[in-house]
């Protein structure tokens, strides 16, 4: 579904390519480990892409649980609570729109609402929305695939683009800036070098 980067041919005449997305991790999870599952693999993608809001080289994060009980209430509330942990707010209205991945069903879009304003951007308030994240229950033919019963478990997954939503949160114009490691860049979003954000001292700190 990507026009991305292969590698030249081999001798057999297949083509490795740089992955497009972390969801190989998922499957390899799934194809060696034993329900229930939980897991977040974050990595680094490629695709053919570079403007302003996107670049070649990028970072992803996704998620999956498989387990007996699991729902789409339970995925609901996870990204409800990382949307008001990592922006900062105390309630945050999402929205859930159908669309189509091939490895979950039903896939959907996830917005946020947000305020628009003088070329700001504000979480947790105002009448617009903004998309930020795909996310879907998992193909019962992946299960399937992966040796896992879909009539004994389901499960649920997510993925964003990391850089994606640092760029939403404080407000950069430019992605591929943060890809040119300019120190005046850093300091000037208030960024440390050395600084490890948590939850406990602040995301910002």
């Amino acid at each position: 579904m990507h026009d991305t980067f292969f590698f030249n041919p081999k001798e057999d005449g297949s083509r490795m390519l740089l992955r497009t997305h972390t969801s190989p991790v998922q499957v390899r999870t799934m194809l060696t480990q034993k329900p229930p599952i939980r897991i977040v693999c974050p990595g680094r993608t490629y695709r053919i892409d570079s403007d302003a809001t996107h670049t070649p080289q990028f970072h992803q994060v996704e998620g999956l649980v498989i387990d007996k009980g699991s729902h789409l209430g339970h995925l609901k509330w996870i990204l409800h609570e990382f949307c008001k942990a990592f922006f900062e707010v105390d309630h945050i209205n999402m929205r859930f729109r159908p669309s189509f991945f091939p490895f979950t069903e039903p896939s959907l879009e996830v917005d946020i609402q947000c305020r628009r304003d003088k070329g700001e951007i504000r979480f947790g308030e105002g009448e617009d929305w903004l998309e930020i994240l795909g996310c879907g229950m998992v193909h019962p033919n992946v299960l399937r695939a992966c040796g896992i019963d879909p009539d004994v478990y389901q499960g649920f997954a997510w993925g964003m683009g990391i850089d994606r939503i640092a760029m939403l949160k404080y407000g950069m114009s430019d992605l591929r800036q943060l890809f040119e490691s300019d120190v005046r860049w850093l300091t000037h979003y208030g960024f440390k070098p050395l600084d490890v954000p948590t939850l406990a001292g602040g995301l910002s700190s």
